[in-house]
């Protein structure tokens, strides 16, 4: 029995007074997922929104047979997934294949999310997810995302700048003007709503315009969430956490991501042409603890149909 139910005859958002401009921002969110973390959801259905895109994280070690079996339980269960194919830990074009193909035919995986890896030493002829479009084996996929870092990535750009990884956003646009496939930047979570609000219109301006889906960080313990960030290299925003963890009324307090995600909403309402256009969850602190704050905060409705 799932602890808690999405079908319910109230408004959770009203109950946590939740803006029109959270509700209008949090539609057709999305929601990552790993192998063991799926294991512990008994049923996506009872705590998800139908229609939610799921992505599914491959990291380092885990087996395919566990990736496509995860995708495989959450496509039965109606919802379109997406699995990462980090390029670093493929080791050649026939193993590419092999995984899309296991994909396709198990889980009916129509969506993809390609990037280069969180590893330093690629396993073999892939380094980023440039090399991994240039294949040609994901020509046919209805929806192709990428990655993106609004405070950078220092494995890409070693000075601390964002100069090649804004190069390969160019070029990922470029395929995506010649391409069939819907394609959207998901990006790294942050803590802080002003970086991303410059980085959105840093590559906007310099011709970049795909639609971002915004890395949000679930709610979790702080003391968690700061391990997080910092392993995944967040930047500029990490300070928010740091600040917060020198209040000792808030030391022992749970993070949510409630004024991050309503700084960003109210951006967004004062300038719809802005270039967000869904939020994308790393559920931290436990899938059923994000599925819950999303639905009490607005986002009762899956993917809308003109982004599915």
């Amino acid at each position: 029995m799932a602890l808690f139910n999405f079908r319910r005859d109230t408004n959770p958002a009203a109950a946590t007074g939740a803006t029109a401009e959270m509700e209008a921002f949090l539609q057709g969110f999305s929601m990552e997922v790993m192998p063991r973390t799926a294991e512990k959801v008994e049923d996506f259905r009872a705590i998800l929104p139908k229609g939610t895109r799921v992505y599914i994280a491959h990291i380092e070690g885990t087996p395919i047979e566990d990736m496509v079996a995860t995708a495989k339980r959450l496509n039965a269960e109606g919802f379109p997934v997406m699995p990462h194919f980090p390029a670093r830990i493929i080791p050649d074009r026939a193993t590419l294949a092999d995984w899309i193909a296991r994909y396709k035919g198990e889980a009916d995986v129509k969506q993809a999310l390609l990037l280069g890896g969180g590893v330093n030493t690629p396993a073999g002829e892939f380094d980023a997810s440039m090399q991994l479009i240039e294949t040609g084996l994901f020509d046919g996929f209805e929806r192709l995302h990428v990655a993106g870092h609004p405070e950078g990535n220092k494995d890409i750009d070693k000075d601390g700048g964002d100069r090649i990884v804004m190069q390969a956003l160019k070029w990922k646009q470029d395929f995506a003007n010649r391409s069939d496939a819907k394609m959207a930047i998901a990006t790294q979570f942050c803590f802080e709503a002003k970086p991303v609000i410059d980085w959105v219109n840093r590559i906007n301006a310099a011709g970049v315009a795909l639609p971002v889906h915004i890395g949000v960080a679930g709610p979790a313990k702080l003391q968690t969430m700061i391990k997080f960030a910092i392993a995944c290299g967040v930047g500029p925003s990490l300070r928010v956490l740091q600040k917060r963890a020198m209040d000792v009324t808030k030391l022992l307090l749970p993070y949510e991501p409630t004024e991050f995600v309503a700084e960003l909403a109210a951006h967004k309402a004062k300038n719809p042409g802005f270039g967000i256009e869904q939020v994308h969850f790393f559920p931290l602190g436990g899938i059923k603890t994000n599925a819950q704050w999303a639905t009490d905060n607005g986002g009762a409705s899956g993917v809308p149909a003109a982004q599915a």
